[in-house]
């Protein structure tokens, strides 16, 4: 994965590509799935080596009991045959974690939109140290250098204001009277301080400040993620995102993902497209 870049004269790291870090994935757990078919008097074995796949699998089966006699084509077929008819609930089983970075809190805002099958866990403002932040540039200001030039001023005076807010807030709060106003109680520790410093400076940053965020998503959130953030009408930044995932995730599951293809836009992103949508 292509990471951060950094122009030696900028005094900002300036970030154009996300980072995403598969951190983990379903593990099948073979003698309990065999004591379920043995206590039901039936065998059957996936011929797919992918955890999710097999899950999902075993889900849409359970639903008819159809392990006794399964039709050919193997573990691909059946899932092929589960995208085409819809029955999408079954890939609900599926599930990865990920750890995306090198993203900016305007992707975030809408990442977060997808609530159904998806949990987060972001960094958070409060807590950590904005003076040492990164900034996510987008592609069409930073291949212009008039509008990179307005970008960078712009990000630079945020992040001065917010060094400046950050360690004078940290300062004042250190008063008694100002700890008070502030609604702090008078013995007030350095870490309780700082974190009012920070949540009170943080309102100056700007959408274009890098995030990391921990994510985790079922199968079926996830088409429904790479449909409608792989789009040609999606937000540049959120649909590089979504190329970047569905690489991943045609590698870990190609029996789930691999109906996909990537058409090539002129921006260097991808259209996602897929004959099964709305799985």
């Amino acid at each position: 994965m292509a990471g951060p870049e950094q122009s030696p004269a900028d005094p900002l790291r300036v970030i154009t590509e996300p980072s995403v870090y598969l951190v983990g994935k379903q593990i099948l757990l073979q003698p309990e799935l065999d004591r379920f078919l043995t206590d039901h008097g039936v065998t059957w074995q996936s011929d797919s080596e992918v955890a999710a796949e097999v899950v999902t699998e075993t889900a849409g089966r359970v639903c008819y009991m159809s392990f006794a006699k399964p039709r050919p084509g193997g573990n691909a077929a059946y899932l092929g045959h589960i995208k085409e008819v819809g029955h999408g609930s079954v890939l609900e089983h599926a599930v990865w974690n990920f750890v995306i970075t090198g993203i900016s809190r305007t992707l975030t805002h809408e990442l977060v939109r997808h609530r159904a099958g998806f949990g987060y866990s972001q960094l958070s403002q409060r807590y950590v140290d904005e003076s040492v932040a990164e900034y996510v540039e987008p592609d069409v200001i930073a291949g212009d250098p008039e509008l990179h030039a307005i970008w960078l001023d712009a990000v630079n005076h945020a992040h001065s204001a917010y060094i400046k807010l950050a360690d004078g807030l940290n300062k004042k709060l250190s008063d008694p009277q100002a700890a008070a106003a502030a609604m702090l109680p008078p013995d007030a520790d350095r870490t309780t301080r700082r974190k009012t410093a920070r949540q009170a400076a943080r309102s100056v940053l700007p959408n274009a400040t890098e995030t990391k965020i921990f994510v985790t998503a079922n199968a079926r959130a996830l088409r429904h993620f790479l449909e409608q953030r792989g789009s040609t009408g999606a937000e540049p930044e959120i649909r590089k995102l979504a190329g970047r995932m569905l690489d991943i995730l045609q590698v870990e599951s190609p029996n789930l993902f691999g109906d996909y293809i990537k058409v090539p836009l002129p921006d260097g992103t991808f259209d996602l497209q897929t004959q099964f949508k709305k799985v």
